[in-house]
């Protein structure tokens, strides 16, 4: 079953003749009817391993330092988030997982900025802990924006699309890049425990460049089935935001984390430390309407889906998982007053 997710390669699409072209979209088509599908890009070995390196060394920090780069009022879009604090839609107990969140800055009087802040938080990245972390971050981040973007142009093809379609969906769009680090499970809750509970991502796609050992699952035809690309390929998924622009013709990707088996971890299975990965969610602006295309609706395939903006369909996933941040009551305590006072998530029973 895990064949049906396919291998392509973008350069082909990029750089081959028209019939490669042709087999690339076909590709990328049928695989994401299970939300998921490998590429074959040209991301730069050295840079991958630089990022890993430097995420490793901050996340190998006392929990304390860490703390110190939680971004207050910024609703997990940057900085640190801590353990047992994100909760998956429709789920009860946290998973059980440590982030770092980091995006490209827009300039403050950016009208994108202006109108929608939770969107655009000011970047918080721990430089000051990992000395030189911040270039390089940045550096990966545009380099996997730059992929998606590739991508996209094969997904808009596939679904009778112009090429550049999503060219001006994404330009300036708040797309976030985050490090997930899922820790042993001798650091974990007693009993079994999922390391991230199944769900599907709210944005167009996400890209998975790498991680440091086994664990992703994705749900093809109502069975659980392990992620294992070819060495080399990035893992691209389908999200929300993406079903509803294509009337559902491309579904989003439903996956989850599992933490392997303690005699597997005790075994070495799993990298010293856990699991490692970084993933980059590719967003529209916030202002885009998400409404099912034209080229995607007719009269064997009505319209499923109301118009949604891309603002409103992220809140409300923030709020779902939660990530966003209570407001202020008129004339009471500033927000960032009233969470430090709640009491923190309640921690998964196994």
């Amino acid at each position: 079953m895990s064949s049906a997710i396919l291998d392509v390669d973008l350069l082909a699409f990029e750089q081959g003749s028209r019939a490669a072209r042709a087999a690339v979209v076909d590709g990328v088509r049928r695989s994401l009817a299970t939300g998921f599908v490998y590429a074959h890009a040209d991301l730069s070995t050295d840079l991958l391993e630089a990022a890993y390196g430097l995420l490793g060394r901050f996340f190998a920090l006392e929990p304390a330092v860490k703390q110190r780069f939680v971004a207050s009022g910024a609703s997990g879009q940057t900085g640190y988030t801590g353990l047992l604090v994100e909760t998956a839609a429709g789920h009860s107990h946290a998973d059980w997982k440590e982030m770092l969140n980091w995006a490209a800055p827009l300039p403050l009087a950016h009208p994108l900025r202006r109108r929608f802040p939770l969107h655009y938080p000011e970047p918080l990245l721990p430089e000051a802990a990992v000395p030189g972390l911040s270039v390089v971050l940045q550096e990966f981040h545009a380099a996997i924006a730059a992929l998606q973007r590739r991508f996209l142009r094969v997904i808009a093809v596939g679904l009778g699309a112009a090429e550049g379609f999503f060219d001006a969906v994404v330009e300036d769009a708040p797309t976030l890049t985050r490090a997930i680090r899922y820790p042993p499970m001798a650091e974990a809750p007693s009993g079994p425990h999922l390391w991230a509970a199944p769900h599907a991502d709210i944005n167009l796609i996400t890209a998975l460049p790498r991680a440091t050992g086994p664990g992703l699952q994705v749900l093809v035809e109502g069975e659980w089935v392990d992620a294992l690309p070819p060495d080399g390929r990035v893992i691209i998924n389908s999200g929300l935001m993406l079903e509803r622009l294509s009337n559902g013709h491309i579904p989003a990707g439903w996956h989850r984390v599992i933490a392997p088996p303690a005699p597997a971890a005790e075994a070495g299975v799993t990298a010293a430390g856990g699991r490692l990965s970084v993933v980059q969610f590719c967003h529209a602006r916030p202002s885009t309407v998400l409404q099912p295309l034209p080229c995607c609706c007719g009269p064997d395939t009505p319209q499923r889906y109301a118009a949604i903006s891309a603002a409103d369909a992220l809140e409300d996933v923030l709020y779902r998982i939660n990530l966003l941040e209570a407001a202020p009551a008129p004339g009471g305590p500033p927000a960032d007053a009233a969470a430090s006072a709640a009491p923190p998530p309640a921690a998964c029973a196994g």
